[in-house]
């Protein structure tokens, strides 16, 4: 078990919650506009400038996070546009032909595999890194793992989509012993196209073996699943070589959760608990009856509380909020488990299981 190194040494319960965010987070309005010059021809806004502004919302992001009681904290991916398009960018055989609709009025720059795939310079150490010295506590890394890098990519030179997907796994794994190297201990990787698309999950299982085999055993590695019907992939989801699946359950109000007592769920739990498709916090008292869903699947010593996804498209103010009223439920529910109050649903699983 990894996750007792993310306890704060003052943490006032017996009873420990990992509190955490999934990823993206709202940018400030100023870093928008910051982009919009440095992409602008008539303004003399340059690299430095703008490098500038996306290292001064980092650390903006990063103490806010810290501020609401986050235990594990990222920096709300202010240097990321996307999460394809982004490592697209820093990936050798990869071009761009112009944005796609996702949904509503939401585009991305699709990218297309146009050579083979090679890994060059390096995608999130250096954010790691910065990020780590900023924050005074301890830092997640997600990363978009390699069989959504190869779903939501147009393929023109491998046979097939399970081909791209392992050849990304080898580079998605590169930048993992780097980000080992530089002292990163909790790794998260994202894989949506993973609920769109549940059949494949043997490839995406095959593509977490050839990544989890480099992971040291003090590296706490994630696999984040979103918006899909979870029973087309579990128990077998079980097999994947991950410590924690963090997954997206508030916004169906939970309809999914018995899907993970049919067959005993071993792994660690990180539940979303908070919508991030409500614009407003969830009261205090709502997400506490959330969390307490999530010990009906695990006990708390495996369970995390989170946002069931990135809550970029929020407004920052209600973003906030929504982390503030967690972090307070979660502590509230700690001290209710001290107190006895509270009856765990959840089978204990042996260290040995």
């Amino acid at each position: 078990m990894t996750r007792e190194q993310f306890r704060p040494d003052d943490h006032d319960n017996d009873h420990f919650l990992l509190t955490t965010v999934v990823g993206s987070y709202p940018k400030p309005k100023w870093l928008h506009r910051a982009r919009d010059l440095y992409e602008d021809d008539d303004h003399d806004f340059d690299e430095e400038n703008f490098e500038e502004a996306k290292d001064d919302a980092s650390r903006l992001i990063t103490k806010e996070h810290e501020r609401c009681g986050l235990d594990v904290v990222v920096d709300g991916e202010m240097r990321r546009n996307e999460m394809v398009e982004y490592f697209a960018h820093r990936i050798d055989g990869y071009e761009f032909n112009g944005p796609v609709k996702v949904w509503g009025h939401n585009y991305f720059d699709k990218p297309s595999v146009v050579e083979e795939v090679e890994y060059d310079e390096e995608w999130l150490i250096s954010e790691y890194e910065f990020t780590s010295d900023v924050a005074d506590t301890p830092v997640k890394v997600p990363i978009t793992g390699p069989y959504t890098l190869a779903s939501w990519s147009f393929d023109e030179v491998y046979d097939d989509e399970e081909q791209l997907a392992y050849e990304l796994a080898e580079l998605v794994n590169e930048e993992i012993e780097g980000l080992v190297e530089a002292g990163a201990r909790y790794i998260q990787i994202d894989e949506p196209a993973l609920a769109t698309t549940p059949d494949d999950h043997a490839i995406v299982g095959e593509c977490l073996e050839r990544i989890a085999d480099n992971v040291p055993d003090d590296v706490r590695l994630g696999l984040h699943v979103c918006y899909g019907d979870y029973s087309r992939i579990y128990p077998e989801m079980l097999e994947f070589p991950v410590e924690e699946f963090d997954l997206e359950l508030c916004n169906g109000n939970y309809e999914q959760l018995d899907v993970f007592k049919d067959e005993e769920f071993t792994k660690d739990l990180a539940l979303g608990v908070v919508d991030v498709h409500v614009r407003e916090p969830e009261p205090v008292e709502e997400i506490k009856e959330n969390i307490k869903k999530g010990l009906e699947v695990v006990p708390p010593e495996r369970l995390t509380i989170s946002p069931d996804c990135g809550l970029k498209l929020l407004p920052r103010d209600v973003a906030y909020g929504k982390m503030e009223n967690m972090v307070q439920a979660a502590r509230e529910v700690e001290a209710e488990l001290d107190a006895g109050e509270i009856d765990i649903e959840a089978p204990t699983v042996s260290a040995d299981d």
